[in-house]
């Protein structure tokens, strides 16, 4: 029984990359996830779409053929009238339940029956050659083996005629009714099995693919040591565990739930989160994930998120969804295989018809040539070359801590000739850190210097920036006290402005200075020598008078040299968007060997860079997630840095690297590439054996069980060809050093820069 799924794999794509889409759905609209275990290829999909599609208040449905789940997004349905219409397509559904794990195996396979009818068919094909008996004997075996096997195709197929619906059980139904009519017993017989035998193959093979993400599932252990109100410690389901729990972890133990530690310094290894294996030491107060193995000591750690909500399960929930979205190769093979299929069939129609007045062959054999075309017809090895191709490619990504939100990302991400990069948190190590300050009145005495410092970390904690967080950290670890300022207002891109007494007071960047006050050029050279070096200027001010001088430096990250190299190598162009001064931005640009930099840029800015390059050819922009909103949702694909525990980067980006490696974005480019490279590679296999059996075919030197096999082998191979990108979770284009990820490099929401 096949586990078939959807399509994609067709070399006539899009010429342009287009933005990946996300559909709104109205507001008020439900969801109804369904488990239907029958539905396991386009076939079923077809069969529910003309049952479903024009039901009253239904708005979409989103069908996952790896997971069988169908999602109905409706308006007030009543649940029983939707399973009412799936059951008059002959299949049964129930309510998903996504906290339920599903067994290893979805169906149990009759191999008793299977190896029976084998030996029958057998037994009949061989009386056929030989003549060992009367033709009767033949057809009994032949008949015995199709009534083993042979009943489940012939209902599939009645039931997708009913409705219309052209699909490789119609065809094998329609095919091997032929064959019997004209007396092909054996040979009917032996397409049954054969036909069978390979969807039981079939269905092994494209479990892998669903294995792949149930795995994911199953890093989570289900349950839990739970402190109780008594001070024991007890076992629960990890579904039952409240969130503000105390949980205690033993060594070598899982985390079941996201949680926040509250004593002990324990070393987790988060690799199934963020594909690093080298363990992160946790103190009191770190974030732990659900997935996690505690390789050091015993600890508590307090739970924040439910199990049906933890870092892991918005991991795989974003696979499962971006598995059952449509890739653009797989949307123009639906399209192709609605033209093909029919054309085929009314090919065969004609074959039967006319091949005898054309060639002077016997009617039977006219038949007999049109039924081998039928069953020639089924598009089956194309329509499911791409789902299973960019199914393992979304598992192998998701191991390795690559998240990607959709097929169509990993499909064309191939197509990314240039990269745009924010500067803080993803080339540079996102911690900037206080060097030096000083008064631009070099009369000041103590006190004075004193309130300066104070005024400046005031300002500073009022600001979300990472550079005004270095300001703070600076100040409290001089014992300085902030002073306490009002009506505060944040300008993106710029700094702060508030008040304080009578007077408004501002913290921020040259451009922020250049609002309030004019500088002179003694000022100005003082600015451009910090800036020759790299640092990031932060000019405190009061009224139009400058009044300090911070400088900021946030170290360029040891890995991101190495990322830029591995890009350029794969033909991508390099660009550094940000809003620091310009002088600044080219120095760390020049550091990271980045091809152009662009500095003191807003945040339309960046986005009108992001579309000017667009212009050009697809273009990704990577950042924080949050940070660079517009240049994100306008780039090709979008990807979010650092992304481990963050909401926002998850749900923003289409491609969301969860640990702070920016060579995962080489990875990727790999990834894709290679995948596209296994989907050009099938859609060759499958139209290319197709094409040399129809000429058999119309030859008259091709037969049934010589069909099955084309059809049926060409599914195996392509599927089988899909399933080694399960192999390939890390190319090995980016070789590097595991490394220990500090919580000090974690993912930090900031503002935009």
């Amino acid at each position: 029984m096949t586990e078939r799924t959807c399509c994609s794999g067709c070399s006539a794509t899009a010429d342009t990359l287009a933005p990946p889409t996300r559909d709104e759905l109205p507001p008020g609209t439900r969801s109804l996830r369904l488990h239907i275990e029958a539905m396991d290829c386009p076939t079923e999909e077809a069969l529910l779409r003309r049952a479903l599609g024009d039901m009253p208040g239904i708005v979409r449905l989103d069908f996952d053929l790896i997971g069988r789940v169908l999602t109905v997004r409706h308006h007030d349905v009543e649940e029983e009238a939707v399973l009412r219409r799936v059951a008059a397509t002959g299949m049964t559904a129930k309510r998903h339940d996504p906290a339920q794990r599903m067994p290893a195996t979805s169906r149990e396979e009759a191999w008793w029956k299977l190896g029976v009818a084998a030996v029958l068919a057998l037994a009949a094909e061989a009386s056929h050659w030989l003549g060992l008996a009367e033709p009767w004997l033949a057809a009994a075996l032949a008949l015995t083996a199709i009534a083993l096997v042979g009943l489940p195709t012939w209902k599939k197929g009645f039931i997708a005629l009913r409705h219309r619906t052209l699909n490789i059980n119609a065809l094998m139904s329609v095919a091997v009714t032929g064959a019997l009519l004209i007396g092909q017993w054996a040979e009917a017989a032996m397409v049954l099995v054969l036909f069978t035998l390979a969807e039981c193959i079939e269905a092994r093979s494209l479990g892998r693919a669903r294995n792949a993400i149930r795995e994911l599932l199953s890093l989570a252990p289900e349950s839990a040591s739970v402190r109780q109100a008594n001070g024991d410690f007890q076992r629960m389901p990890a579904s039952e565990v409240a969130v503000e729990s105390l949980v205690r972890v033993r060594p070598g133990e899982r985390l079941a739930l996201d949680g926040s530690v509250m004593e002990g310094h324990p070393s987790l290894d988060e690799s199934p989160i963020t594909g690093e294996s080298l363990p992160v030491d946790k103190a009191p107060g770190d974030a732990v994930y659900a997935g996690s193995v505690n390789q050091g000591s015993e600890f508590l750690y307090r739970t924040t998120r439910a199990a049906s909500d933890t870092t892991l399960a918005r991991i795989i929930h974003t696979v499962e969804q971006a598995q059952a979205s449509r890739a653009p190769t797989q949307r123009f093979i639906d399209r192709f295989a609605a033209v093909y299929t029919p054309a085929v069939f009314a090919i065969a129609l004609l074959v039967a018809l006319s091949w005898p007045w054309l060639f002077g062959i016997g009617w039977l054999e006219g038949t007999y040539r049109a039924l081998v075309l039928l069953v020639i017809a089924c598009p089956c090895a194309l329509v499911i070359s791409t789902p299973v191709t960019i199914v393992s490619g979304l598992a192998a990504a998701a191991r390795t801590g690559i998240l990607v939100k959709g097929g169509n990302v990993l499909e064309q991400g191939y197509r990314l000739k240039t990269l745009a990069f924010d500067k803080t948190g993803t080339l540079t190590r996102g911690r900037p850190t206080q060097r030096i300050w000083h008064p631009l009145d070099a009369t000041l005495d103590e006190p004075a210097r004193s309130r300066l410092r104070g005024l400046a970390a005031g300002l500073a904690g009022r600001s979300s920036h990472p550079v005004s967080a270095a300001l703070a950290r600076a100040a409290e670890a001089d014992g300085i006290r902030p002073l306490e300022v009002y009506d505060v207002r944040e300008l993106p891109g710029r700094g702060v402005v508030a008040r304080q007494g009578e007077c408004q007071v501002w913290l921020g960047n040259r451009r922020l200075m250049q609002q309030f006050a004019t500088t002179d050029e003694a000022l100005d050279d003082h600015l451009a020598e910090h800036e020759a070096r790299g640092e990031t200027l932060v000019i405190l001010g009061e009224e139009s008078r400058p009044l300090a001088l911070f400088a900021v430096g946030d170290p360029l990250r040891a890995e991101s040299r190495e990322a830029i190299e591995a890009l350029h190598r794969l033909g991508v162009t390099t660009l550094m968007l940000s809003g620091d001064n310009p002088a600044s931005v080219a120095a760390m640009a020049a550091q990271a060997g980045i091809d152009e930099a662009h500095g003191s840029l807003l945040p339309e800015d960046k986005l009108a860079m992001i579309e000017a390059r667009a212009q050009q050819g697809p273009v990704g922009m990577v950042g924080d997630g949050v940070n660079d909103a517009p240049a994100l949702a306008r780039a090709d694909i979008g990807f979010a840095m650092g992304a481990l525990g963050s909401d926002a980067a998850i749900e923003t980006a289409d491609v969301a690297l969860m640990d702070d490696d920016p060579r995962r974005l080489a990875d990727f480019l790999h990834l894709s590439r290679y995948t596209r490279t296994v989907l050009m590679q099938n859609i060759l296999l499958a139209l290319g054996l197709k094409a040399v059996f129809m000429a058999l075919a119309f030859s008259g030197h091709a037969t049934l069980w010589m069909a099955v096999f084309a059809d049926m082998g060409a599914s195996l191979i392509v599927v089988a060809n899909g399933l080694r990108l399960l192999r390939h979770g890390r190319r090995p284009g980016v070789e590097r050093p595991q490394r220990d990820l500090g919580h000090d490099e974690a993912f930090e929401e900031n503002t935009v820069q």
